[in-house]
């Protein structure tokens, strides 16, 4: 039986799940939204809000935990300093998770993972990457 036991196996083992897990908050930090699978997406949504708990509390054992788990001094920083001070006055609910529909390939159905409170720079990056994209 499995009870207490939360999360989902993904179908991968242990290693695998939590190297999976890293690189999708890694993504995220970066890009503020990311698509995957829907299974993926709910995962997700525990462990990015946990990182933003820890930047909340901005304190330097914070910032270790989240350094142990992100693996670069450059997420650490932006989680710290642009994404977590817009969720001052909230108390939860960090991300979202939008439902798409189904993947082209294989029908799998996909979600698009944000932030609840977007920052104003990323509409800026998101503009200048359309208009880089239909200039070239």
């Amino acid at each position: 039986m499995r009870h207490l036991k939360a999360g989902r196996k993904l179908n991968r083992t242990a290693a695998h799940r939590k190297m999976l897990m890293r690189n999708l908050i890694k993504a995220l930090i970066q890009r503020e939204q990311i698509r995957t699978t829907d299974a993926k997406a709910k995962e997700l949504r525990r462990w990015a809000d946990r990182m933003v708990t820890l930047g909340k509390k901005g304190t330097v054992h914070a910032r270790r935990l989240a350094f142990a788990y992100l693996g670069s001094r450059r997420l650490v920083q932006r989680l710290f300093d642009e994404v977590t001070p817009r969720f001052q006055g909230r108390s939860g609910g960090y991300t979202r998770v939008l439902k798409i529909g189904p993947r082209r390939g294989d029908a799998a159905p996909i979600s698009l993972v944000e932030f609840t409170v977007r920052g104003e720079g990323t509409t800026k990056r998101a503009e200048e990457a359309k208009g880089s994209a239909s200039s070239a």
